[in-house]
């Protein structure tokens, strides 16, 4: 199992460690454009192996695609992050070009890799990266709906004063600030719906806190966020590599699904072997239909952004 890593930042780094770390992986390729800057990553992690107890190789190189050859799954986190005070579609114009360059040089070497994308705005750049490799829709994936669904279940272990193990939820929707759906409705702690437990105006507040989780880090920090998004990137890639057949939110190129069509958005799926091995379809109200469609127009006006 050889998994390429596209961008040694915060991100792709975090992602490369957490995936050692887990010990599925024969082989993590970390590629990068500034000079000797993944190789540095490269050595500083494998100098954690004996450390941490995983076997995993961990290679770093500078922009040599041929390093990449034979990738069973491609991440690409490249592009420039989020600084306070910007909204993801902002990114749109830097970043396209460099997925559009990235996801075709990895598919020129790995034609049979599946495609994971992380680079923001990230519905988009997964929507790009359909257009410019031709890939089966199975074999391209959009991470943000796995990222934002952990931050929607520590709100709401948080407002439960609960243990986050007790607690499940999903969101669904777009990437951005405005455009998520998370699920409050079928939100549970230990399989009790959390509207047992707390207020609608506190659920109002989690669900609002959710989808503001990114700028409230970037604030913080600065910058993008980085430990969260590479252990929802880990999860995935784990997922397809040991099949496991586990249900995730990730941004997928829709056909009919839910109504919508050429986008891609986050909705549930089935992750194995194949990649994406079904999309499931839950039932949802009238008002979250709304949301998710009010969702999809703000998705398909960045997608118009885009110069395909």
């Amino acid at each position: 199992m050889k998994v390429t890593v596209v961008g040694a930042g915060a991100v792709g780094a975090s992602c490369a460690e957490y995936i050692a770390i887990k010990d599925f992986a024969s082989e993590v390729v970390l590629l990068d454009i500034k000079e000797g800057y993944a190789e540095g990553k490269a050595m500083d992690l494998m100098q954690t192996a004996s450390l941490n107890g995983f076997d995993t190789r961990i290679v770093g190189s500078t922009n040599d695609y041929s390093k990449t050859a034979n990738s069973d799954i491609c991440v690409i986190t490249s592009g420039i992050p989020r600084k306070p005070g910007m909204t993801r579609e902002e990114l749109i114009g830097i970043n396209a070009g460099i997925v559009k360059a990235v996801s075709t040089s990895l598919v020129e070497h790995s034609p049979n890799t599946i495609l994971i994308v992380v680079s923001n705005p990230m519905d988009t750049m997964t929507y790009l990266a359909h257009k410019v490799t031709g890939l089966p829709k199975n074999r391209i994936i959009g991470m943000g709906g796995a990222l934002d669904s952990a931050r929607f279940k520590y709100r709401l272990a948080e407002a439960l004063e609960a243990p986050i193990s007790d607690v499940d939820g999903m969101v669904i929707g777009g990437h951005s600030d405005k455009g998520m759906v998370p699920l409050t409705r079928l939100a549970t702690r230990n399989s009790v719906p959390v509207s047992a437990f707390i207020s609608e105006e506190r659920l109002n507040q989690v669900m609002e806190d959710t989808k503001v989780g990114g700028a409230t880090l970037t604030g913080l920090l600065g910058t993008s966020a980085w430990y969260a998004p590479g252990a929802a990137v880990s999860g995935l890639v784990q997922a397809i590599a040991c099949d496991q057949k586990k249900m995730y939110p990730c941004s997928v190129l829709l056909d009919g699904e839910y109504g919508l069509s050429n986008l891609c958005i986050g909705v549930p799926v089935i992750l194995g072997k194949n990649g994406i091995e079904e999309i499931v379809k839950i039932d949802l109200t009238d008002a979250e239909m709304a949301h998710m469609k009010e969702s999809a127009e703000g998705v398909s006006k960045t997608n118009g952004l885009l110069d395909l």
